[in-house]
């Protein structure tokens, strides 16, 4: 089968010159390192042969004027791009960028070293700053251009095999090869899954399946296990304080209706913001009955969020909630913001917003695990682990370990010893050790996929067998596998348009030699849906095909950061997010008194 899509990428026009420049006008003594941060790791593409670098480092010793060692003999980069592309650099102090040549360019012998250096003046900047993806107007435009929907993605595909069919060069070296390609695209039949019933209270609620959306259906509900909220701090600067207090008087509407009862916090003014402003503040009202700090900021810098979160995961065990001012300006809109910050709040108190019928039997535990990258420390990973404690999927112990980056050994240890805390803790909750067991692995590619049997499937086989010797404890180990190029269209009479959630596919396009199968989990709004692929490879579980289908189905509508189905298992995106922050802003393990709650939504 071959893989055929439409490709888009951003470039901007503004050069890594451009950035280097603008730290250099602040003045600050650190600029360099204001520089790296802004650039390091960025992808570029030079305006003179299209071609995509990622930065790997600044060489401040260099600059244009400065010479390398061409086929030729040593030339400078003035007169290697005035000779070769007949361009003239304008800039003669600027540094080069060390960027890192792609293995293929290397054995294909367009380079003799590894290392190249490029001329920031030339290179044009990738991706979308946080400006842009702020700018509401800019990102509807972008993705009318770039998210194509089934009937114009379709019509491209169909454009790109009649070309290619065409051709009468393709065709010799196709029956070269005795094959052909076939003219129109692969047809079968799929299942829709049954919708699901969402569970507030004791309450049944029916939603629309092909929305994905539930949200309708539980206003004026109680949340299906409501946690109180009596003791906690509010923090903000004194311009911020006026939309502060209209958030919180919107907060005590729509939080009893939901089952929540909120109390009037302690709103704590700083003067300015400044980061140790928000951190003294916090320190000065923090007690041990405090159940959450919630910070409301002017905007969503990085370095004061990350400081937040360090102070109340690491330095305290404290739930936090950082709010952005700018969300809580639109007047007409707070009345919504206030219910999903309420829901959030009820999720890291502990909380349970709405749950499904698991119609198990036997005790079940679902876990996640994912990995993301430490930010600060190169070549080392954050993995987290996530594992259900309650027989209705809703209540989660997580855990964060940091591991080498490919350090298969040293992850194995920490799959082992973080499954046997997680039965442990099953085990107090519940007088019981469960049944049945489905690990959700996310973040694996193809080619990973024996070190993962090997590194982490055995060992969680060896911690049930050593914690659980005289008794077989049905176990089953799932890949989640987001990256694919596989998409799915439904035929109508005119047109093509969206499977519908609950879209399952189990054949014609699925391997012989593997358990798996494609699901349709998730609603969009614009653009094709992506499917995503769950790959089982191992399975004692004892179930049925179609129920391992349902199960995994059912809990992409357990994620409680929305009210409706997301892509993935919840459990594969709660650990998605604490991964993320434990990566991006902890860069430690957070402390173990909030292992027990959501703190990471």
């Amino acid at each position: 089968m071959m893989s055929v899509d439409t490709v888009h990428k951003v470039v901007r026009k503004e050069t890594a010159l451009q950035i280097i420049t603008e730290c250099a006008q602040t003045r600050d003594p650190r600029y360099r390192e204001n520089v790296a941060r802004e650039l390091v790791g960025c992808v570029v593409m030079t305006n003179y042969n299209n071609r995509t670098y990622s930065i790997e480092d600044i060489d401040w010793s260099l600059n244009p004027s400065k010479t390398f060692d061409s086929k030729e003999g040593p030339i400078s980069y003035i007169e290697y791009y005035k000779k070769q592309y007949d361009i003239q650099i304008q800039d003669m102090k600027q540094p080069l960028l060390l960027c890192k040549s792609k293995e293929k360019e290397i054995k294909a012998g367009a380079s003799v070293s590894k290392k190249i250096y490029l001329v920031p003046e030339l290179c044009c900047m990738t991706g979308l700053t946080e400006s842009m993806r702020s700018n509401f107007t800019m990102m509807r435009e972008m993705a009318n251009k770039t998210r194509l929907d089934p009937a114009a993605r379709v019509r491209n595909l169909q454009t790109f095999i009649n070309r290619i069919s065409a051709n009468e060069n393709v065709r010799r070296e196709m029956e070269a090869w005795h094959l052909r390609f076939a003219n129109q695209l692969v047809q079968f039949q799929a299942r829709i899954l049954p919708p699901e019933k969402i569970i507030q209270n004791n309450k049944v609620s029916h939603y629309n399946q092909k929305s994905g959306d539930f949200s309708k259906e539980m206003r004026g509900i109680p949340m299906h296990n409501a946690m109180h909220l009596d003791d906690w701090i509010v923090i903000c600067t004194r311009y911020d304080e006026g939309k502060a207090r209209d958030f919180l008087t919107n907060l005590y509407k729509v939080c009893p209706p939901m089952g929540m009862q909120v109390r009037n916090p302690k709103l704590v003014l700083i003067a300015e913001d400044r980061l140790h402003n928000y951190l003294n503040a916090c320190k000065e009202n923090l007690t041990r009955n405090t159940k959450m700090v919630c910070f409301v900021v002017p905007n969503n810098k990085k370095e004061r969020y990350d400081a937040i979160k360090k102070h109340t995961c690491l330095d305290n065990a404290v739930p936090s909630q950082v709010i952005v001012a700018r969300t809580l300006s639109k007047k007409p809109m707070l009345m919504s913001v206030a219910t999903k910050i309420g829901i959030q709040l009820n999720c890291k108190l502990g909380g349970e917003p709405w749950a499904l019928e698991i119609p198990f039997k036997m005790k079940i535990m679902v876990i996640g695990y994912d990995t993301y990258h430490d930010s600060a420390r190169k070549g080392r990973s954050a993995g987290a682990f996530v594992a259900s404690l309650n027989q209705s999927l809703t209540r989660w112990y997580s855990k964060v370990t940091f591991h080498s980056a490919g350090g298969w050994e040293e992850l194995s240890n920490y799959v082992k010893s973080n499954f046997t805390v997680a039965l442990r803790k099953y085990r107090d909750r519940n007088n019981c050790i469960p049944d049945l067991i489905l690990y959700y692995r996310d973040g694996v590619g193809d080619g990973q996929v024996p070190y993962v049997q090997e590194w982490e499937v055995e060992p969680c086989k060896r911690a049930i067998k050593d914690l659980i010797p005289d008794r077989n404890t049905r176990f089953a180990f799932i890949i989640v596998n987001k990256k694919i190029n596989t998409r799915f269209f439904s035929p109508t009479e005119q047109s093509y348009t969206n499977p519908p959630p609950g879209t399952l596919v189990d054949h014609t396009v699925t391997r012989y030699d593997r358990y798996d199968f494609y699901l349709v989990s998730q609603c969009v709004r614009q653009g094709t849906v992506a499917p995503t692929l769950y790959n089982v490879i191992e399975d004692y579980s004892g179930l049925k095909p179609e129920y391992m289908q349902r199960i995994s189905y059912k809990l992409t509508h357990l994620y409680f950061n929305w009210p409706g189905t997301i892509r993935v298992p919840a459990p594969c995106q709660y650990a998605h997010k604490l991964a993320f922050l434990a990566g991006q802003s902890l860069h430690q393990e957070p402390r173990e008194e909030l292992a027990e709650t959501l703190f990471y939504l």
